[in-house]
């Protein structure tokens, strides 16, 4: 199944997103089920794994989670109460005024924006919520490790960044957002990883992938090699932190 200018960034390390990318907190899905008109059913676009589909399924009676990716969507964990689907945001596989939350976790940044809102306009009940949810770069909670991976990041790596990388960055603020905006403070997303999880993690950066292939060689070791005397215990678990940014809007105004 495929669709013309369908950025596929992730397929290649698909096992390796399922295994490293961090899980959202589970209190900005009941954040957002609170902002529904009701929990009956949410739409999680461009869900990969199923990362974010997961913290739906705590609030909501059923989750479809659609993906255009059929190896992300392989990874993900069966759940009774998710669908997964390959689909395209742009058409949506699901009924006139029949959802009441639509989210995109990390993900609509690659969307033909124009058309996945024709969609939302579609499919969204009266009132529905609409959230659009990324993270940047994450931190440690020892500042002389973040010095390596900002380096790395922005100077090793930076050039091999797709374009829309940017959106990122900024935190969703310049996206198009042609909603009736809600202002929320989202919690941070956080987790407890040792040497190998934080380096898994950034193993399926699109960017490595980029810069392995025009280099010739894994950038990402050069890294780890610098970096781990500097963590002292591989097996350590360090606080990694990331800053979450989401734009809600209300769709479908009564």
């Amino acid at each position: 199944m495929e669709q013309p200018n369908f950025k596929d960034h992730f397929s290649q390390q698909s096992q390796d997103y399922a295994l490293f990318r961090p899980h959202y907190p589970d209190a900005l899905g009941k954040m957002l089920a609170e902002l529904a008109p009701s929990t009956q059913l949410a739409l999680d676009v461009g869900c990969g794994s199923g990362q974010f589909s997961e913290v739906l399924a705590n609030d909501f009676d059923q989750v479809i989670a659609i993906d255009g990716s059929a190896e992300q969507l392989a990874q993900a964990k069966p759940h009774p109460k998710i669908q997964y689907c390959q689909a395209f945001a742009e058409n949506i596989p699901l009924a006139y005024q029949s959802v009441d939350l639509i989210s995109v976790a990390q993900a609509a940044h690659w969307l033909d924006l124009d058309k996945f809102y024709a969609e939302v306009h579609r499919i969204a009940k009266p009132n529905a919520i609409l959230a659009l949810i990324t993270y940047g770069v994450f931190h440690v909670d020892e500042e002389h490790l973040n010095h390596y991976f900002r380096h790395f990041y922005e100077v090793t790596i930076g050039p091999y960044w797709p374009p829309e990388r940017h959106h990122v960055n900024e935190g969703y603020k310049n996206l198009a957002f042609p909603f009736q905006e809600i202002s929320i403070q989202p919690p941070v997303l956080q987790v407890e990883w040792n040497f190998y999880q934080l380096i898994g993690y950034m193993s399926t950066w699109s960017a490595v992938k980029a810069a392995t292939k025009a280099l010739g060689h894994n950038p990402l070791n050069v890294l780890a090699d610098a970096l781990l005397p500097e963590w002292e215990d591989p097996e350590l678990p360090r606080v990694v932190s990331w800053p979450l940014a989401v734009r809600v809007g209300r769709v479908n105004l009564d």
